[in-house]
């Protein structure tokens, strides 16, 4: 598999296995890739990622290189219509002059389910992120990035998704805009992000650390990939580990959970692109699935339930700004939509991806 020939980012993220990952994953959990036609030349090849740690890149912005277009995948049971089968989303970016696809976005049925997730890929090389906090989660701000998405952020705006659990729950720490919301917690699961705008995710203190390139840091829960297998803390019966849950019709406070539940999740594919999924009946372990499934070799739970799961991408005419008249969900289930991140009331963190 041929890795794009870009300057590496030395400090950024480093590639240590998980020693709990020696354990057997459950099966049906690795990557498995469809058979696809040929692409017309001059069209990328397809990818097959390999279940080792990503190496950390550090994109030029004045000349991305993209990625290969990500090979179909195989459903976990009978094929239906459309299933694991990528369609181009969001507005096209720039690369060496020519108009190139960043974002992907396929549904599977996750192993012994009923209902599709949503699973986006996205070429992080090509697209910078940015995390915005809200008044909320973490809160402790006012913050320079909080919604509404400004119109100059609005003019790059390619995808925007959901961040984690309120900090009282998310067992994890939050820094960005050069402030400790949260103190950071050794062996949590993060999403970094660096000053170039590329993205890691891992353990922190083993796969990702502090260094003067990190810019955002957004800690929720433990790992739920590691070493391309869901961790056996996904795979244990304890789902309750992994937040609490709504129940089947209601979320009050005195209504039972249940563990089948709207989950997000996002990813690290071997050649640094990003993998998010939601769907809305998920366990830990059928999340983990699904991510490892479209490649993630590392993975995080975000946040859960049905008002916060939400992706985003947005296809505005040439040189328009994102809007949410031009924006388009992931899956039309989401509560949230392409409105949500430029409502001002909008008080959960989220993060955004734009073109370099």
């Amino acid at each position: 598999m041929g890795m794009r020939g870009r300057r590496l980012l030395s400090l950024a993220v480093t590639s240590l296995a998980v020693a709990s990952c020696s354990a057997a994953a459950p099966s049906g959990s690795g990557p498995a890739h469809a058979s696809v036609p040929a692409r017309p030349p001059g069209s990328p090849s397809l990818r097959s990622p390999s279940p080792r740690s990503p190496s950390p890149r550090s994109p030029s912005p004045s000349s991305p290189s993209a990625l290969p277009a990500p090979a179909d995948l195989v459903p976990f049971g009978p094929v239906a219509a459309g299933q694991g089968v990528w369609r181009p989303a969001g507005r096209p970016v720039t690369e060496n002059g020519q108009s190139v696809r960043a974002v992907y976005e396929t549904t599977l049925i996750p192993p012994g389910g009923t209902q599709p997730a949503g699973i986006a890929w996205l070429d992080s090389g090509l697209l910078a992120a940015r995390l915005y906090s809200g008044s909320v989660s973490p809160g402790g701000g006012p913050y320079r990035y909080t919604a509404p998405i400004r119109p100059a952020q609005a003019a790059t705006l390619v995808a925007a998704f959901n961040g984690g659990f309120k900090m009282n729950q998310a067992r994890g720490g939050y820094y960005t805009e050069g402030r400790m919301i949260d103190p950071l917690r050794a062996g949590a699961a993060s999403l970094v992000i660096y000053a170039d705008g590329s993205v890691g995710i891992g353990v922190w203190g083993r796969d990702v650390t502090m260094t003067p390139q990190v810019v955002s840091v957004r800690q929720n829960l433990l790992p739920l990939v590691a070493g391309g297998r869901p961790t056996p803390r996904a795979a244990s019966a304890r789902w309750q580990a992994w937040g609490s849950t709504c129940g089947a019709a209601s979320c009050g406070p005195t209504v039972p959970g249940i563990e089948h539940q709207w989950r997000s999740g996002l990813g690290i594919t071997a050649d640094a692109a990003l993998v998010y999924v939601a769907g809305p009946a998920l366990d830990p372990l059928q999340l983990a699935q699904l991510l490892v499934r479209a490649g993630a070799v590392r993975a995080m739970q975000l946040d859960i339930n049905p008002e916060w799961p939400v992706f985003v991408t947005y296809d505005p005419p040439a040189g328009g700004r994102a809007t949410a008249a031009n924006g388009r969900k992931l899956l039309a289930g989401t509560a949230q939509g392409p409105g949500t991140f430029f409502e001002p009331a909008w008080a959960r963190d989220f993060i955004t991806m734009s073109a370099r």
